[in-house]
């Protein structure tokens, strides 16, 4: 009986001269980076049409609260299996990627045709987060691929990438004006042109099957303590990233109408909600560089100050100076997501290299989780006290985070932390 044949490995780009190795890199990385902005438009291009529909056809902010955090619910599925199949693993993650921007796109344009307050628009809602698995991570792993000493940078800017994206429906309803089905068809488009792209990323030559995910295992992301106050951090971090994200357009659309004389006030919102999620990009860069030099726990908890800062202060310019308001929520945009990275490199770097991949999944699973509850939490708040208060719980999340980074910092396993730096 003839052996079974193995699947090789996707080509990598060892045997390049070191020259050409470093700008096919940059290439690759640009590149790459390109398209997982066009691919994680469709993320929160159910935010960015809601206040469209609340003012058409009456769509609760509630509702709009189970539309996006359906797409996290159906992340967190989705990174379960692909990791418990090992589908990044045994597939080339170019065509793997492609694939799931295939499936995200004709999810998220099916919308277009379905009632928004229906349940088939939540049920394309969640395929297209399930889809978005196979975008992020995978991303993240080719992105990894090429790193030198420089991953805190790489994996910075593919979650730079990720907040950028995330910010193009509200550009993109910039130019759709009040056709919701324009912003739905329009970043579908986009990831779409995104999984014919992918295919032209070069694969780095540090390209590497990584660890199956071992649920017998994932205890030791609560019971080895500096993986566990790692993760603290972490989920401190989401438990304020993602209602930022998802409710900032609706407060900046609320605010500006209050404001006597100030014309084109959607027009303008959503201009200034692009302005405030997309500077985030430049955070992650930012914060990539920093934490490569200086240290993880130092950036992430000078990151979550600052965003947990502006969570407590942004309410009271409710319908002030939509310029000073604009500022500052450009300040919080940059600072609550620049952090981001350095918490999955944390982790990665603080565990056994056999148990890395499974502790990545178990803490981006529960991070993507808790994100669910704040996000239906907010429009709650807000229907109680207000916007000017509305988002001041969200301070909770990096107080703890803090917290939990600087015991970290005190640990002796801080040192392997990007090569020493805590």
């Amino acid at each position: 009986m003839p052996a079974a044949r193995r699947k090789p490995n996707p080509p990598t780009a060892t045997a390049l001269a070191p020259d050409m190795r470093g700008s096919a890199k940059w290439r690759a990385i640009g590149l790459l980076t390109v398209c997982c902005v066009m691919a994680l438009s469709v993320w929160f291009s159910s935010a960015a049409i809601l206040p469209i529909l609340e003012r058409q056809i009456g769509l609760s902010a509630s509702w709009g609260a189970l539309s996006t955090s359906a797409v996290a619910l159906g992340f967190v599925a989705g990174t379960l299996v692909s990791a418990g199949l090992g589908l990044a693993d045994r597939l080339d993650p170019r065509r793997f990627f492609m694939t799931c921007c295939f499936v995200a796109a004709a999810a998220n344009a099916a919308m277009a045709w379905t009632d928004p307050a229906g349940l088939t628009t939540l049920t394309l809602r969640a395929i297209a987060g399930a889809a978005m698995a196979g975008v992020y991570p995978v991303g993240m792993k080719m992105a990894s691929a090429w790193a030198d000493g420089d991953r805190g940078v790489l994996v910075g800017l593919l979650v730079g990438a990720v907040t950028l994206g995330s910010a193009m429906p509200h550009l993109i309803g910039v130019f759709s004006l009040d056709d919701w089905r324009g912003t739905l068809l329009i970043s579908s488009a986009l990831a779409a042109a995104a999984g014919i792209a992918v295919n032209a990323v070069e694969i780095g030559p540090g390209y590497a099957r990584a660890t199956a995910f071992k649920p017998s295992q994932a205890l030791a992301a609560f019971t080895h303590r500096p993986l566990r106050l790692a993760n603290l951090g972490y989920f401190g971090h989401m438990w304020e990233l993602y209602a930022m994200w998802s409710w900032i357009g609706l407060f900046l659309a609320a605010s500006f109408a209050q404001v006597p004389g100030f014309e084109h006030a959607d027009y303008r919102a959503k201009l200034a909600t692009f302005a405030a999620v997309g500077a985030g990009a430049i955070g992650c860069l930012i914060g990539g560089i920093f934490a490569d030099r200086l240290g993880r726990t130092a950036i992430t908890s000078a990151a979550m100050a600052v965003s947990g800062l502006c969570a407590l202060t942004v309410g009271f310019l409710f319908g002030a100076n939509p310029i000073l308001l604009t500022a500052l929520c450009i300040v919080w945009g940059v600072a609550v997501v620049a952090d981001s990275a350095q918490f999955s490199a944390s982790v990665m770097e603080l565990s056994e290299p056999e148990l890395a991949g499974t502790m990545v999944t178990v803490q981006t699973s529960i991070g993507f989780l808790l994100t669910i509850v704040t996000i239906q939490l907010t429009p709650l708040i807000v229907d109680m006290v207000g916007w000017r208060y509305g988002f001041t719980y969200l301070a909770v999340g990096p107080l703890i985070g803090i917290v939990a980074m600087l015991r970290l910092r005190r640990l002796p396993e801080a040192r392997k932390l990007a090569g020493g730096r805590r």
